[in-house]
């Protein structure tokens, strides 16, 4: 089981944004693989401390977080997948935490080359309610850009190949040096040398992928899914961008979605419900029948346990909540009318609560508990 980001950077949930910037910092410093040369678990360290801090600096990931926790980004939808995860990202994406000048050797945000980071693309996906209920796996056509075949880079004539340039300036504190990222190759090093014909300027072409898509049960509209690397290349060695995959589901005709339950109306005739009867109802996978008895009340409310969503967080699955209507006829024939007629002031027809009918308030209290 993955540790909690919250103990992995030692601060608690209602940590500020700067302290939770400060936490990672100081576990990336302890932890820096230059520090810790050939220490599997110090870098092991790292690479969580750099994992925490993406969902927790992330104010829409950290809400996700707070509420499903792992969960909500199984399948692709944020970090780095822990131990798979790539250092060049770290450094890449966290230069800010390393400082401008490379906080140790030739790692860090302008320590050295850096490889760029191509840009991310973005998709919709529509969901139908069985395929939220249970989860799936999407094949998607996609659109990205590719490093062409026969594209040459060379050297960077302005950096020498180092990915910055050093500036040496004159202050009231002395002669002092600083490093920047270099504009020329944009801190890869290397600017492109020769390239086919049928490409971009960056030696890049589109080309369109079949992309395979793990969404995981219980994800609600407007979610978003991050697949790494299926975005556009970068050039030279960089690193490809993410696929970010934008949840959509469609309306169902008849059962209404509230969390990870689902809701179902039924309507019977007077004759059913006096009588009893038994009613084939849709639910997720197909129909089902389920038997109303003899007697049975207006706004009556069965609960089909396990047969609603599973959770996001992998709880189990939440519940159908069959709501029955009792259906008034709103015109009669003479026979039926005389036979209401003669119904009325019969007691047996006079309304008689009993305790075990529950009230619309408590019937609405029941379904949230």
């Amino acid at each position: 089981m993955k540790e909690d980001y919250y103990e992995v950077l030692g601060i608690s949930k209602n940590a500020s944004a700067a302290e939770i910037k400060k936490a990672y910092r100081k576990k990336a410093l302890q932890y820096h693989p230059d520090k810790n040369p050939g220490d599997n678990s110090a870098e092991e360290m790292f690479k969580k401390s750099a994992e925490a801090y993406e969902i927790l600096s992330d104010a829409d990931k950290k809400t996700r977080y707070d509420q499903f926790g792992h969960a909500a980004f199984d399948g692709g939808g944020g970090g780095f997948g822990g131990g798979g995860m790539n250092m060049d990202d770290i450094f890449s994406q966290f230069g800010d935490i390393f400082g401008g000048g490379g906080s140790f050797g030739g790692f860090g945000g302008g320590g050295g080359q850096r490889r760029v980071k191509g840009s991310n693309l973005r998709i919709r996906v529509t969901l139908t309610i069985e395929e939220v209920a249970n989860g799936v796996e999407k094949n998607v056509k996609v659109k990205r850009k590719v490093q062409a075949e026969g594209v040459t880079y060379k050297t960077c004539s302005t950096c020498g190949g180092r990915g910055q340039v050093t500036k040496i300036q004159n202050t009231i504190l002395g002669r002092m040096q600083t490093a920047a990222v270099c504009s020329t190759c944009g801190g890869s090093g290397q600017i492109l040398d020769g390239k086919p014909g049928d490409t971009d300027e960056q030696g890049l072409k589109v080309v369109e992928e079949t992309v395979s898509i793990n969404i995981p049960a219980g994800v609600e509209d407007g979610m978003q899914l991050k697949v790494p690397n299926k975005g556009n290349d970068a050039p030279g060695n960089g690193i490809p961008g993410d696929l970010l995959v934008a949840i959509e589901t469609q309306e169902h005709s008849t059962l209404k979605r509230e969390g990870d339950n689902l809701h179902y109306d039924t309507y019977v005739s007077i004759s059913e419900a006096v009588l009893g009867t038994s009613k084939e109802i849709d639910a997720v996978g197909g129909k089902v029948r389920i038997k109303l008895e003899a007697g049975i009340q207006s706004g009556k409310i069965l609960r089909l346990r396990g047969k609603g969503i599973t959770s996001l967080n992998g709880y189990g699955a939440g519940d159908l909540l069959v709501h029955v209507n009792v259906w008034t006829p709103k015109e009669l024939n003479k026979e039926q009318r005389e036979f209401f007629e003669r119904m009325q002031g019969n007691d047996n027809f006079e309304p008689k609560p009993e305790k075990s009918d529950k009230s619309f308030f408590e019937k609405v209290k029941d379904m949230f508990s």
